[in-house]
């Protein structure tokens, strides 16, 4: 599947919460534990977009991990280890358990690290995590401009 051209310049500030009309997958210790139609995703100036995940749709054992971080848009978030048999990706995704009203309908999905995962994919096409160790984005051979979180980025 071909993915649409989009510049992370383009993206809103605040951002903005849409639809994903493409399957999401992800596996990690060889499985594949996401595969699914109903995800959402944040776009934001500057960022890769953030995929959430339906936490029904996930075949992983899911448990809380230390930490918390707060978004001006979104709230206070959580943070979840995931695994597979004998495969653990500690703090690799995080949510948020009261999203504020704008952002209600992140409520019971969670957003994961790429760089924990085996693999990822967006409509069949392979995800490269956002540079740097903070930001979830997911980086798509169609994204255009610059996308923050490598050295000398974080600031803006």
């Amino acid at each position: 599947m071909t993915l649409p051209d989009e510049n992370v310049q383009s993206y809103p500030r605040p951002p903005r919460l849409e639809p994903v009309p493409q399957r999401i997958q992800v596996w990690l210790g060889g499985q594949e534990i996401i595969s699914t139609v109903d995800s959402l995703r944040v776009l934001e100036t500057h960022h890769a977009p953030t995929y959430y995940i339906p936490r029904a749709d996930i075949r992983a054992d899911i448990s809380r991990a230390a930490g918390s971080s707060f978004c001006e848009w979104k709230g206070a978030a959580r943070y979840w280890t995931l695994s597979v048999g004998e495969t653990q990706a500690p703090r690799c995704a995080w949510d948020y358990p009261t999203p504020t009203r704008t952002f209600a309908a992140l409520k019971d999905h969670l957003a994961i690290y790429a760089h924990a995962m085996d693999a990822v994919r967006v409509g069949g096409v392979a995800v490269t995590p956002q540079p740097g160790n903070f930001y979830g984005g997911w980086v798509t051979p169609n994204l255009r401009g610059t996308v923050k979180g490598a050295p000398g980025t974080e600031g803006w």
